[in-house]
């Protein structure tokens, strides 16, 4: 359902992925270099935007971004504010 709708936003005609933003759980922190990781969340705009089988792929500056589908949130129309996805947690 979350691959679906997110290729919906990014190629049908009726939506505009700049009108819309996803918000995932973020993992900060190198484990490499000793750092604690911590999780925060952080939202970013779905025009352009690749999807994968199971991630998304975005460019932050000069850093590319793999984003699991099991770390997002909610999908949330930037405009009205309507939420199209919200993950439910136990």
């Amino acid at each position: 359902m979350l691959k679906e709708l997110i290729n919906k936003i990014l190629w049908h005609p009726d939506y505009d992925a700049k009108d819309y933003e996803i918000t995932y759980l973020h993992r900060a922190g190198d484990k490499e270099k000793g750092d604690k990781s911590i999780s925060l969340t952080k939202s970013i705009s779905m025009e352009n935007m690749l999807i994968n089988d199971s991630f998304i792929i975005y460019e932050e500056g000069p850093i590319t971004r793999h984003i699991p589908f099991h770390r997002i949130l909610k999908i949330r129309n930037k405009k009205t504010k309507e939420i199209l996805y919200e993950k439910t947690i136990k």
